[in-house]
């Protein structure tokens, strides 16, 4: 008997499986964005602004085919995230050296850059070109942020999205359950892009970006996805980073992760052991977490 499992935060009973394959079975005409829409409106499967997890679903049921559980239909045509993660053409923007006291820069203009964005094609160059990880598609919720100088030259990318399954040392310092864990998930975003540009030299510019942010990511993530924000995470690669502007931002070390991926099922992937931050964004964090 196949037993409930949690894939991409959502409790996955028989029942939900046997309907999976019943539909696969008798309906052969449904390509693989029918079946998870179909999906999403029989679970009632939403984000807090009303729209139908799509992204998820379909991760779930790639999930599914991986382990073995599921056949999915032939893709009628390429994986939107394959052209996605196509290199952006490179966006000519003004590298002259910035350099000097954070008050010459300010008032700073920091943008949550939303679908359609004029700045979007930028954001994704700069990130591309100048972050060691690049730039892959943000899968599920996030924002990107752009930061600009008081003249509009650029100085910064951040970028936010879903927080990791698991971390041990964060969900330590949390004290959660497992079911409390899959329940307040989406509540957490991980900073898993942040760059100030390599030729903008600026003394505590960093931390102010991070706190900045910090305190308004909970309203901007609400305003998009109709839920808040609780508690921001990121991974930092300790053989290049120290956490410096973390830590002068008010970031909590935790601890490290155990140098393996989110895909090492099988625990012999070997990935760079990164110290775990994390953000508290109001002070009664852990009540509201493990409630």
């Amino acid at each position: 008997m196949e037993t409930e499992q949690v894939i991409q935060g959502r409790r996955l009973g028989a029942e939900d499986l046997g309907l999976i394959r019943h539909w696969l079975a008798t309906e052969p005409g449904w390509n693989r964005t029918r079946l998870s829409r179909e999906l999403c409106e029989r679970w009632g499967w939403r984000n807090g602004a009303g729209r139908l997890k799509d992204m998820a679903c379909r991760t779930l049921l790639l999930k599914l085919e991986r382990r073995g559980q599921i056949r999915l239909p032939a893709r009628q045509g390429p994986s939107p995230n394959a052209r996605r993660n196509r290199r952006p053409l490179e966006v000519a923007c003004d590298r002259t050296p910035i350099e000097g006291a954070l008050n010459e820069l300010r008032p700073l203009r920091i943008e949550a850059l939303g679908e359609g964005h004029p700045d979007l094609g930028l954001f994704r160059s700069l990130l591309q070109t100048h972050h060691y990880l690049g730039l892959r598609n943000s899968v599920g919720e996030n924002l990107k942020y752009l930061g600009r100088d008081r003249q509009g030259r650029p100085l910064a990318c951040l970028l936010f999205g879903a927080a990791a399954w698991k971390a041990k040392a964060r969900d330590g310092w949390i004290g959660w359950t497992g079911a409390q864990r899959a329940s307040a998930l989406p509540r957490l975003a991980n900073n898993t892009r942040f760059l100030v540009l390599p030729w903008v030299r600026v003394p505590h510019l960093a931390s102010h970006l991070l706190g900045y942010v910090a305190r308004r990511l909970d309203a901007d993530w609400r305003a998009k996805y109709g839920h808040g924000i609780e508690l921001i995470e990121t991974f930092v690669d300790r053989q290049r980073f120290r956490g410096t502007c973390y830590r002068a931002a008010g970031w909590i070390h935790v601890g490290a992760t155990a140098g393996r991926s989110r895909n090492d099922r099988d625990q012999t992937l070997s990935v760079p052991v990164k110290d775990i931050y994390l953000r508290p964004l109001f002070p009664d964090l852990r009540r509201r977490l493990c409630a």
